[in-house]
């Protein structure tokens, strides 16, 4: 599974090969000598929560904590194709809690786009749909959204593209939208990938850019999500491998260069530009992309505190985070009734099964369902500590156990 592909750390006796330090100071040095031009860098939800998007796991604020109260089979639902199909109202409760625009790039967005000014940045794989990487200014030549992301959306039977207007009309209405095309009228949704969908061509064409990396940053995930969780291994032997996440996760500390670095992504980050020399420039740039809008409340609770007491202090505090958090999960009583109604009724007659996709584990002994090409060529993570090998046509499958979904937007501290 996406945890268990080497659970093995290098002996700290043993200097590194490539770095000269296994900390901060040592990657900042591997990178001000000219030896980082090609770095890689690998994201997931633990990016995007500082920006007050939350995760999916995290039992009372996650989203599929919050999605419960919709009375679904299973929070994964939400993001099954085939359930979409029957059922996509729940879909769109999630989509009008996420759609972009009410969200701006975190420091660690803006850290990524620095490198790219810089010349630095070889590519960006990202598990995150939110779309702040576009935002904090990576170019799409740069990016690569592994599970998709809001940008565009198409018919999921015609694959006719959906006006970008329209979506978000449709969106703020909390109505599901539908293909413009009058002999179709199928369902329209945002090119994320959901569970039974094949991942997008890109990541396949671009997934060989791992082996070209002198350094590679991996930035607030868990790993647990194949086929993204195996990109880390395929970094070269002596090429530093650096991550920031909350948690130590996949075959990262196995290698004499990896460097783990605990904490929060934009705290580390931050740490990072520090002993690069950056951090004027880091600041700029997060402003630059909306910092100022945190910024602006900064300011206002720290004007407000000479005249505070200690429990006022305290309690603004929590009024504060309390209100960011109901401000970006809170789904309105009217809304909730709204999906629940709709669920109530009879939609059967979009329940069609979707070629191609393996939804149980009878299907997975079922070698004439099996013989479909995309089904065939799945990419999932060995228990072994061999470098599982990379499909054409890699193919996310819910009935395994490490593509439940953590990292379509994240988590915190799992991702």
């Amino acid at each position: 599974m996406g945890n268990d592909i080497s659970t093995e750390q290098s002996d700290p006796s043993i200097p590194p090969r490539s770095l000269a330090s296994r900390d901060i100071d040592g990657v900042a040095q591997f990178i001000l000598e000219g030896r980082a031009k090609r770095i890689v860098v690998l994201t997931g939800a633990g990016l995007s929560t500082s920006a007050g998007i939350p995760d999916f796991r995290s039992p009372e604020t996650g989203l599929y904590a919050n999605l419960a109260r919709l009375d679904l089979p299973s929070p994964e639902a939400v993001f099954d194709i085939s359930y979409f199909r029957s059922k996509p109202e729940p879909f769109y409760v999630l989509a009008k809690e996420l759609y972009p625009g009410h969200f701006f790039p975190t420091v660690a967005h803006s850290f990524i786009s620095l490198l790219n000014e810089k010349d630095l940045l070889l590519q960006l794989f990202t598990q995150n749909i939110d779309c702040l990487e576009r935002k904090a200014g990576v170019p799409s030549n740069k990016l690569v959204e592994a599970h998709g992301s809001f940008a565009t959306q198409r018919c999921i039977d015609c694959k006719t593209q959906f006006a970008d207007d329209l979506m978000k009309e449709s969106v703020i209405a909390g109505s599901v939208p539908h293909c413009t095309v009058p002999q179709c009228n199928g369902l329209v949704k945002p090119d994320i990938v959901f569970f039974g969908e094949a991942l997008p061509s890109v990541f396949h064409e671009r997934i060989h850019m791992l082996a070209m990396a002198d350094l590679v940053i991996i930035l607030g995930t868990s790993l647990a999500v194949a086929p993204f969780s195996t990109l880390p291994q395929l970094a070269s032997e002596g090429v530093p491998r650096v991550m920031f996440n909350r948690d130590r996760v996949g075959d990262i500390g196995s290698r004499l260069d990896d460097v783990v670095l605990l904490g929060d992504c934009d705290e580390g980050v931050r740490r990072l530009a520090d002993a690069l020399g950056w951090r004027d420039e880091l600041e700029a740039a997060w402003l630059e992309v909306g910092g100022k809008v945190k910024e602006t409340e900064v300011e206002r609770l720290r004007n407000a505190r000479p005249t505070m007491s200690e429990d006022e202090l305290l309690e603004a505090e929590i009024n504060k985070i309390t209100a960011e958090v109901e401000s970006t999960l809170k789904v309105t009583d009217d809304h909730v009734a709204w999906v629940n109604k709709a669920l109530d009724g009879s939609l059967s007659t979009r329940s069609t099964r979707n070629p191609g996709t393996l939804t149980n584990e009878q299907d997975l002994d079922d070698p004439i369902r099996n013989a479909d090409p995309v089904a065939e060529q799945r990419l999932v993570v060995s228990r072994s500590d061999k470098v599982s090998s990379v499909t054409s046509h890699a193919t996310l499958d819910s009935s395994l156990p490490q593509n439940r979904p953590d990292d379509f937007n994240g988590s915190s501290s799992k991702t």
